[in-house]
C-alpha cells in the first residue's frame, strides 16, 4: 500500500507566474495537419504512415502524368 507521499492529490495549486510560452508551438503547428477520414476510407489505412505513403504515391503519379501531358 503506498504511503501518503506517493499518492496523488486530488488538486494541485500550481504557480504559473514564471511560465513561458512554448517556443516550439508555432513550428509544431505548421508541421502537423489533422485530417479526418471517412469510415470506409479509414478501413483501408491501418496507420498514418500508410495514409502518407498512399498520398505520396498519388502525388508522384499525378506529377508524372502532368509532365507527360505537358510534353506532348
Amino acid at each position: 500500500m503506498p504511503n501518503k507521499k506517493e499518492e496523488m492529490s486530488a488538486e494541485y495549486n500550481l504557480d504559473y507566474s514564471k511560465a513561458k510560452p512554448n517556443r516550439f508551438a508555432a513550428k509544431y503547428q505548421r508541421m502537423q495537419r489533422t485530417v479526418v477520414l471517412e469510415e470506409d476510407v479509414a478501413e483501408n489505412f491501418p496507420s498514418s504512415e500508410s495514409v502518407n505513403e498512399a498520398l505520396r504515391f498519388l502525388v508522384r503519379i499525378t506529377r508524372e502524368n502532368r509532365e507527360i501531358l505537358q510534353n506532348k
